[in-house]
């Protein structure tokens, strides 16, 4: 019998998800386990795997559309089969079936039957002393985290594992981070497949010694948490759960299989390029066709590895011939769109909040930079990193803040919090559009020290390898555009700070000085400030610090 297949809900706040690639067309035979596609959503690329057997009679969305949660994505079954039903249930309602209201009410009454049961059992707390295993939940890696997705396992049920060692890879909205194990044992139980996302404290993974009962770990930890959420239907979980342990022969199948093709090629006979979804979205990033890398993951699947070590030069790429091909003729009018990506969305839903929450309110300042050139060459001949003027702009920026302290401050709604610590974050920018690493305690450090920190930063920035700790705590932002011929511009407020500073790029004028005009190199910074947290007088008096500051170089070395 054909089954509908529906847009899955992959975390807490998913609403949507983006069909970014069907590896399957009409007519295909799909066994449980298969990638149907890959979706999309505002933190991740995850695949679709299938838990139907048959052919696949139906897709209802294309490439690159979107559908909402539980909207229908495709319908499996016999070959030959009419489906004409299925499509009108698949018509009515934005794509939910006619039965599913019935459904719905049935499962109701389902859990008011059984929420007496229940209380009971939550009530009554699982023993696990004599287990000896541990659950390995989701971390929380970021104060903005509410989910994380498993981009690649590293071990597999059955592994030998020890303190220290690396279980998996953890993709986050910022960056992919090493889950590491705490715990000595055995990897018995893994709860969440590759490309599938799981909310914090959410069960990854069990680690103990070998034969522990780990499923009743599991039954106090789904009592358990369903007692803490009262208020959300707890009993979600559960299914999840039960078709967990249901499949598990299933599962050690597929680890038996996927142990005898270790050696398999990265493409199958139909053509699919065998890739973590991490690994697909760092090729197209750098502009690499994927299916010129050599996996070295498990079943020959490239992973994040084999993209940053992949040298374009030591292949021949298509001549860029055709990519002019394409191009339109003169006279003709055309034009290219191109989806939102996820990432994109969340950084404009940030930026928005940002800007029409805190009211923003602009000072601008000439400092003349003369001091600063000859400050920076003299510097530089024995300095053991080279330093850049933005070295000494977050330098110069955190010996004011030192001065000035009302300006390293955060709205909290009912209170104003000042910093006594000084965090500079660092905008940098990426493809996908803005990261802002964090330099922290950046009063204390050499203009030497900083540049290295910088540079070490920015490159993990770009290269999608920083961690939690790297972009996490900032006390106030610099945003610099100089490199990029940019005079003045205004920036928005990077939360939780109260002020950012846009900084221009130096240029050659005609300065007065003494009642005389010479030429001179003056750069011009411009000061956001959230009027609910800093007044126009205390922002000025700021910039009024970090003028001298880089107009006499020598004090910042103080």
């Amino acid at each position: 019998m054909a089954e509908i297949i529906r847009m899955p809900k992959m975390s807490d706040t998913m609403e949507e998800g983006v069909i970014a690639a069907w590896l399957k067309k009409v007519g295909d035979e799909v066994k449980p386990g298969d990638i149907l596609a890959e979706v999309e959503t505002d933190k991740a690329t995850m695949e679709l795997e299938s838990y139907e057997e048959g052919t696949l009679l139906h897709i209802g969305v294309e490439e690159k559309d979107s559908v909402p949660v539980n909207g229908v994505i495709a319908i499996i079954g016999e070959k030959g089969e009419n489906i004409d039903d299925l499509l009108k249930e698949a018509g009515n309602g934005g794509g939910q079936s006619e039965s599913q209201p019935k459904e719905e009410s049935k499962k109701e009454e389902e859990k008011e039957e059984s929420s007496s049961e229940e209380s009971e059992s939550s009530d009554e707390e699982v023993d696990t002393s004599d287990i000896n295993a541990t659950l390995i939940t989701m971390p929380k890696m970021s104060d903005t985290m509410q989910e994380g997705t498993i981009a690649s396992w590293l071990k597999k049920v059955g592994d030998d594992i020890k303190s220290g060692d690396i279980l998996a890879e953890v993709e986050t909205d910022k960056a992919t981070m090493e889950l590491e194990s705490y715990e000595d044992g055995t990897l018995l139980y893994v709860g969440v497949e590759e490309g599938d996302s799981v909310a914090i404290d959410g069960v990854i993974a069990i680690i103990g010694e070998k034969g522990a009962d780990y499923e009743k770990l599991l039954k106090a930890h789904e009592s358990k948490s369903s007692g803490k959420k009262e208020d959300k239907p707890a009993k979600k979980e559960e299914p999840k759960a039960e078709s967990k342990k249901e499949d598990k022969p299933a599962e050690s199948k597929k680890e038996e299989s996927k142990q005898a093709t270790s050696s398999a090629p990265s493409t199958t006979e139909g053509g699919r390029v065998k890739a973590s979804p991490l690994a697909k979205k760092m090729a197209e990033d750098k502009g690499v066709d994927i299916s010129l890398i050599k996996g070295t993951g498990e079943n020959g699947r490239i992973i994040r590895r084999d993209v940053e070590q992949f040298d374009p030069a030591s292949v021949q790429q298509p001549a860029a011939a055709s990519a002019q091909a394409g191009a339109p003729a003169i006279g003709q009018e055309s034009f290219r769109e191109e989806k939102v990506s996820q990432m994109r969305k969340t950084i404009a839903k940030r930026l928005a909040e940002s800007k029409f929450s805190a009211p923003h309110f602009y000072l601008t300042m000439e400092i003349n930079m003369d001091k600063a050139i000859e400050a920076r060459k003299s510097m530089n001949e024995i300095a053991p990193v080279k330093i850049s003027f933005n070295d000494m702009v977050i330098k110069a920026a955190a010996a004011a803040l030192r001065q000035n302290p009302k300006v390293n401050s955060s709205w909290l709604g009912d209170k104003i919090r000042y910093n006594d610590h000084i965090n500079i974050g660092m905008a940098v920018a990426v493809e996908e559009g803005l990261l802002v690493p964090v330099i922290r305690f950046a009063d204390n450090k050499s203009l030497s020290q900083i540049s290295q920190e910088a540079k070490s930063l920015g490159a993990k920035a770009k290269n999608k390898e920083l961690q939690p700790k790297d972009w996490e705590g900032n006390t106030f932002t610099v945003s610099n555009l100089g490199m990029f011929g940019i005079d003045e511009f205004t920036a928005i407020i990077n939360p939780p700070d109260a002020c950012i500073m846009a900084v221009g790029g130096i240029k050659e004028t005609v300065v007065v000085k003494n009642g005389e005009m010479k030429v001179g190199n003056v750069m011009k910074v411009t000061l956001s400030c959230d009027h609910r947290v800093v007044d126009g007088a205390v922002g000025s008096a700021f910039l009024q610090t970090f003028k001298n500051l880089l107009e006499d170089p020598v004090r910042i070395l103080i």
